[in-house]
């Protein structure tokens, strides 16, 4: 299975180190953000985990859940928030999800139907596809996806960043430039006429050419 944006987030059923839980029940009316980890007790993903449960009051604001996901029972994920805690500051205050039977990691596309046995008997390298980011809104459609390697740790503030667009553009017509941060200018969307446009923004805006309209970010 491909996961593309604006797919429906696959739904599921699993054990989490907070408890059992069905994924979309779970996300409510919130946004959320799965992000997911090819084994316990390895070095980038022990950054990762420990960095996003530092800026986790910023997902907070926005009202984002975060939930991760790696190839190992919950029992050691509970023994690697130890570990975490004590080389990073910070242990993993979200949940963990368990995926044992891979189930969750092959409805996300991130490793192949066929792949059965013992997670335990898997190395991280033959896991390393599980390295994705996932942002999902509160109608369960997929606004983001990011892959990473296994050898690079992923840049949380830039999902951040994401969030607050996402966010934005959902509740205004407008897109974000490249470099984009909250509180720039932004773009009026291609889909809004200039007589609709001028309703919005009775001050005009900025056209360095026709199809590009720049305003203030709205409020």
């Amino acid at each position: 299975m491909t996961l593309q944006i604006n797919d429906i987030a696959p739904n599921f059923e699993a054990d989490t180190t907070q408890g059992r839980i069905k994924f979309h029940d779970w996300i409510g009316d919130s946004w959320a953000v799965l992000f997911s980890h090819p084994k316990d007790f390895t070095p980038v993903c022990t950054t990762e985990l420990g960095y996003m449960a530092r800026i986790k009051p910023e997902f907070d604001k926005r009202g984002v859940k975060i939930i991760g996901l790696s190839v190992d029972p919950t029992d050691k994920h509970a023994q690697w928030s130890d570990d975490i805690r004590e080389t990073q500051g910070f242990a993993p205050n979200y949940p963990m999800i368990g995926d044992t039977d891979f189930n969750v990691s092959k409805l996300y596309g991130m490793l192949p139907a066929a792949v059965s046995g013992d997670p335990a008997k898997r190395t991280a390298a033959d896991n390393q596809t599980v390295r994705n980011v996932f942002v999902i809104g509160p109608d369960k459609k997929v606004k983001l996806i990011l892959v990473y390697p296994m050898t690079t740790g992923r840049n949380f503030d830039e999902v951040l960043r994401v969030i607050d667009s996402l966010q934005l553009t959902a509740r205004h017509k407008v897109a974000t430039p490249a470099q984009w941060k909250n509180g720039d200018d932004v773009i009026i969307a291609g889909s809004v006429s200039d007589d609709d446009a001028r309703k919005q923004y009775p001050n005009g805006w900025k056209a360095p050419r026709p199809y590009i309209r720049i305003v203030p970010q709205p409020r």
